[in-house]
């Protein structure tokens, strides 16, 4: 299925589009709650005090980008029934507990403007985003005032390089909770 949006057909992705993530998380409270064990490394992010969420999600959009040969991403927006799912009428994808996402192949930019507010407040990346190549995948629980990201060591080198970012490594057995933040 294909779905209209800034005069361009989108495609609307399948559940084998995220086959490769579904049912291969682990429950718990460790970064593979949110990425499944298939990553070199795995980290942490959330704004850093003092920070605007606007400038941090550019932030990680960018470095991301930056890291990432040009290709299409899929972008992922829980349904909570109170936030912004960008594509209302779109079929979802089912993931983690049973959560329904829309999911669409566009790309960083319109991860950055798309969404008008989300669950960690009134930023506009998506839930859950990875390139077509799957070389990394970020993930933010519904639960979670954090975002999550698995990848190789180079990309999260990127991202912890950049004080905007604000990310924190974490092993894949470590509760991913960051220092200073509480679960909701």
């Amino acid at each position: 299925m294909r779905v209209d949006k800034d005069g361009r057909r989108w495609r609307i992705g399948t559940p084998s589009d995220v086959a490769w993530l579904a049912g291969h998380t682990t429950p718990g409270l460790s970064v593979t709650a949110a990425i499944p064990p298939v990553f070199d490394a795995y980290a942490t992010f959330h704004p850093p005090d003092g920070v605007d969420l606007d400038a941090h999600e550019h932030a990680v959009v960018i470095e991301l980008a930056a890291c990432t040969p040009e290709q299409p991403w899929w972008l992922g927006f829980l349904d909570t029934g109170a936030h912004d799912i960008v594509f209302p009428h779109a079929p979802r994808v089912s993931l983690y507990w049973d959560w329904s996402y829309v999911l669409v192949e566009a790309g960083p930019e319109q991860a950055l403007s798309w969404r008008t507010g989300h669950m960690r407040g009134d930023g506009a990346l998506p839930d859950l985003f990875f390139p077509a190549n799957r070389s990394w995948l970020v993930s933010a629980l519904w639960d979670d005032t954090w975002t999550d990201i698995g990848a190789d060591v180079a990309v999260l080198t990127e991202l912890r390089r950049n004080p905007l970012v604000n990310a924190r490594l974490v092993g894949p057995d470590e509760d991913a909770r960051p220092p200073g933040l509480t679960r909701d």
